[in-house]
């Protein structure tokens, strides 16, 4: 068995102090000090790996000893999207913004889809997911209009009730949009997202586990491609197969969960691969961070540190283990619900390694440049890799 590596993406743990913050309205925000601030916050095992040593992180005391290496990571991508974030965490630097739709979606593009999907479309503007299961979802159970809505992100979600719609045909109705959408460089959404729900009223609409994302596919190869191409294993675990279009993924498994993530990344680390294991965990983003519960994601987070703690025991003596996140979105941010611009921390342990303080990290891209070095794959991506720091 050759060498392994794990990447955890916590979607949307930031630790704050972006240099541009001030560009997308979030100064002063910090994912991590808000969650630390709560009486739900106990991750012992992320403090001695030195989540809290952390350049910039200055709101508690740093592990005597670290047990990991680590850094904080600058975001240079044009966006905070989980789209965005994971292109640049695989060695994508996106100079433009993907587009976005704050007065909503064209006229002719709805149209244009309502026509192509046989299905009326309403709601149409910038809304959060719970509040338009509220206000636009009895009118669906009447009508069968699909609730079509987006965010600051660069996003297209679609509601419908899976006894209405059942998901494989929100699915394909996604992916309809998706091809609509990429007809135009203008109209090119990051993400088409389907998001089923059950319920019987506006009292208990419930969006369900079956959420599935339809992403715009990378303009350039990834980490992932040129792992996958030197005939290595690529293991997604969540929605990194979403984020990238499949691309370059030899296996994929999906999740219901934080929870069935960590379990299967757990199962993972049992077995006999060589290559690249990239885990998302998106409950502290879409359950969490955008409904605004500080005390909801701490206590995700604190699970979640009792479950890594049984992932390292099972981790062999060459594998490298890299926690990171793709974004912020400070629960205790209440101007929007929308994602806020953070650096992210960045945790790398191995037994091969001594703990290191690896400071700033120029762009989330040095880490897919680290990844390929240290597997030994040859890359052309942005970025650097810090991987001799780690040997030095």
């Amino acid at each position: 068995m050759g060498k392994r590596v794990f990447i955890i993406v916590c979607d949307s743990l930031g630790i704050g102090n972006a240099p541009d913050a001030d560009l997308f309205g979030d100064r002063g925000t910090s994912t991590l000090r808000a969650l630390a601030s709560s009486s739900c916050f106990d991750v012992p095992e992320l403090e001695r790996l030195g989540l809290f040593n952390i350049e910039g992180v200055d709101f508690r005391e740093g592990y005597p000893s670290a047990q990991a290496s680590y850094a904080r990571a600058v975001e240079r991508s044009m966006g905070k999207d989980s789209t965005i974030g994971h292109w640049e965490i695989s060695g994508i630097i996106s100079g433009q913004p993907l587009p976005t739709f704050p007065d909503g979606f064209p006229s002719d593009l709805i149209e244009k889809i309502e026509h192509a999907v046989g299905r009326k479309l309403v709601c149409n503007m910038p809304y959060s997911g719970t509040d338009a299961l509220r206000d636009y979802g009895e009118h669906h159970l009447i009508t069968g209009d699909l609730i079509a809505y987006t965010s600051a992100d660069s996003v297209f979600q679609i509601a419908a009730h899976e006894s209405i719609v059942p998901v494989q045909e929100l699915y394909e109705i996604c992916r309809t949009v998706r091809t609509v959408l990429d007809e135009d460089p203008s109209t090119a959404a990051g993400r088409v997202i389907a998001r089923p729900f059950l319920g019987q009223s506006s009292r208990d609409f419930a969006r369900t586990s079956n959420r599935h994302d339809f992403s715009l596919v990378p303009p350039r190869k990834t980490m992932i491609d040129f792992i996958s191409d030197a005939g290595l294993d690529t293991i997604s675990i969540g929605k990194i197969w979403d984020l990238f279009a499949g691309k370059g993924i030899k296996e994929p498994l999906f999740t219901s969960s934080n929870d069935d993530g960590m379990k299967k990344a757990t199962e993972t680390a049992a077995r006999d691969f060589s290559g690249l294991c990239f885990v998302n965990l998106v409950d502290f983003d879409t359950v969490y961070g955008h409904r605004r519960d500080i005390d909801g994601y701490a206590k995700a987070l604190s699970v979640f540190d009792r479950q890594l703690s049984v992932l390292i025991d099972r981790l062999k003596k060459d594998d490298l283990l890299i926690i990171t996140a793709d974004h912020g979105c400070d629960p205790s941010y209440t101007l929007t619900t929308d994602h806020t611009r953070e650096c992210v921390p960045v945790i790398v342990y191995s037994e091969k390694f001594k703990p290191r303080d690896l400071g700033t990290l120029e762009s989330f891209a040095d880490i897919g440049c680290t990844v390929c070095d240290y597997l030994g794959v040859e890359y052309e991506l942005d970025g650097s890799s810090f991987l001799e720091k780690l040997k030095n």
